[in-house]
């Protein structure tokens, strides 16, 4: 041992560390006298580890159903219907000079009996026992979800309904019934020095004063259709599309916007939007509806199942339930109060 390492085991020994048997020791070790790893390198963890699941489920979007709120919607039979009939009742007479031994002049009643065709639908739900076990470790309650789902489309097509009817049977919808009055064109826009829309390229192109004579063509429609029974004091929903709508907003050179202006001339109106409205073809279309005649309504959205739910069938390892509606479209009992206008 030479005299460093005395030195060295003599300051160990003053330390308190006695190292009997030990001759010597390494200071530095050479980093290639490790032996190599067996297994693969890693920096961490599994990712999976550190993935957060959000509890809170976004659930997608889609366009609202509106024709129920524009008209209202009723009751009318039930599943096992297949005819609606509604008696029309209208009264006739006729006068004549009066005579004590005169015996001219009668009256009557004449009856109709329309009628619709309910359409009845279903969707059948499914869900497997892994499948919920599975779908539970990412905090998803699949049954309930799935559930949520069937009604969802049920409505929907129930929505659809009620605008275009059912094509083959005496069903109609609010946009197609064969008893609406031609739609009316829009008046003259001074933006493109004819008859067009109140937007072009997304923009309000119309002015205020000609978005509201296009609404006050329809009021003066529905008076002449009605023969003056339509006062501007009566409930009327003015139906039109999202992006319709926003023309409503456009200011004339007084800083009166048109909801300003009907609001004012028109004290019950009221404004309800839907996708329905939006035409590839011929332009938007906008309906001016009066909602009531002597407390009687001027349509309804009728259906005859809002929600059926069959039995759930059980079978070897998975379940499934049917759900059923029906709906007879839109019921337009008086379509003369109502006037519409395609090309805004």
């Amino acid at each position: 041992m030479n005299f460093e390492r005395q030195a060295q085991f003599a300051a160990f020994a003053k330390a308190g560390i006695h190292l009997p048997g030990v001759e010597g020791f390494y200071t530095d070790m050479a980093m290639d006298s490790q032996t190599s790893l067996i297994t693969t390198g890693s920096s961490g963890i599994p990712a999976y580890l550190a993935n957060y699941i959000d509890p809170n489920l976004i659930e997608i979007i889609t366009a609202p159903n509106k024709a129920a709120k524009i008209l209202g919607e009723s009751k009318k039979g039930d599943w096992t219907t297949s005819t609606l009939t509604f008696p029309v009742v209208e009264y006739t007479g006729e006068v004549s000079s009066y005579g004590d031994y005169n015996q001219n002049g009668s009256t009557g009643v004449n009856t109709n009996f329309p009628q619709r065709q309910p359409y009845h639908y279903q969707t059948i739900t499914q869900w497997g026992e892994r499948q919920l076990e599975v779908a539970a470790l990412a905090k998803i309650d699949y049954a309930s979800r799935a559930n949520i789902a069937s009604v969802n489309v049920l409505n929907k097509y129930q929505n659809d309904i009620y605008f275009y009817g059912v094509a083959g049977l005496q069903n109609y919808g609010l946009l197609n019934d064969p008893a609406l009055s031609a739609a009316l064109v829009p008046g003259i826009k001074a933006f493109n020095a004819g008859t067009g829309p109140w937007l072009t390229a997304g923009n309000v192109t119309a002015t205020a004063t000609e978005i509201y004579a296009d609404i006050q063509a329809l009021f003066t429609q529905l008076t002449a259709q009605t023969n003056g029974l339509v006062d501007m004091d009566a409930k009327m929903v003015l139906a039109l599309s999202p992006t319709s709508s926003v023309a409503l907003l456009t200011t004339n050179q007084y800083n009166v916007n048109v909801n300003d202006m009907l609001r004012k001339n028109f004290p019950n109106i009221r404004v309800e939007t839907a996708p329905q409205y939006i035409s590839t073809g011929a332009g938007n279309l906008v309906q001016l509806i009066v909602e009531q005649f002597d407390g009687q309504d001027v349509a309804t959205c009728v259906f005859t199942e809002k929600l059926r739910t069959h039995a759930i069938i059980r079978d070897l390892s998975s379940y499934k339930q049917k759900k059923s509606q029906g709906a007879a479209g839109a019921v337009i009992f008086r379509p003369m109060a109502i006037s519409q206008m395609i090309g805004v």
